[in-house]
Formats: structure tokens, sequence, C-alpha cells
């Protein structure tokens, strides 16, 4: 005589595999994290002068910071306006960004001039200087 299988049996032998959902989740995880946008900040805190009009720009840019003493900061690190030129310039070969200048509102204007030729000079051709709103 044929024993028939009862629904018992047949759920007791379903087994669900899930690591083809955790391999694809970690793919989504690692495209994500290849393709995010990281804004490099300049390193420092300035204050920047008032502005009858400003916009927005976009999060892919070149920040450039000039101190209240003159100097010239990038990522946190102090370039001068030397290094100014050959960072750009790097940052340019592999990507087309904008350059935002952040300059104290007590820094002169010739140190912005001095960065702002040197940015030109590297090859940059939208140069922004960053104010408040």
């Amino acid at each position: 005589m044929r024993r028939r299988k009862s629904a018992n049996d047949r759920a007791d032998n379903v087994d669900i595999n899930l690591s083809p959902m955790i391999d694809c989740i970690f793919i989504l995880l690692i495209f994500f994290i290849v393709t995010t946008v990281f804004v490099e900040e300049s390193g420092i805190e300035v204050n920047k002068p008032q502005a009858a009009s400003a916009q927005a720009l976009d999060k892919n840019s070149i920040l450039i910071a000039i101190s209240d003493g003159d100097r010239v900061y990038y990522g946190g690190e102090e370039i001068g306006v030397s290094g100014v030129r050959p960072r750009i310039q790097r940052i340019l070969a592999t990507e087309e960004s904008d350059v935002i200048i952040q300059a104290d509102a007590s820094a002169s204007h010739g140190a912005f001039a001095r960065v702002y030729g040197e940015a030109k000079a590297a090859g940059a051709k939208r140069i922004h200087f960053a104010t408040d709103q």
C-alpha cells in the first residue's frame, strides 16, 4: 500500500537559501558607496562676507580657503598660494569641477587675486567666491 505524503511531511523539507539575496545586497551597498560623491571641505572655518545675491553651487566643487592671515588652505592643509595651481590641475585632470574660493572677510584683496589667478592658470573654467547669504 502506498503511503501518501501529508502536508506536514513536505513542509519539513523546505529550505530557504538567503545567500544570493545577501550577495545582491552587498553588491548594491558597494555600488552606492563607490558612486557617492564625497565633498572635500576646505578644512578651516572662515568668516565669509555678506552678499546681496547668492546662488547654491554643485556639491562636487574644489574648495580653497583663505584665512584672515592670508594663509591658503585646501582640505585642512596649508598649501600657500604656490600650491593652488598643482592641486587644481591634478583634480581637473580627472573630472571637471567648479572652484570655490572661501576668503575670510578680513583677508586681503591681494591674496584673493593671487589665488584666483592661480586657479585660472590651472585651467579652471568656473571660479566662484563663497559668501554668506
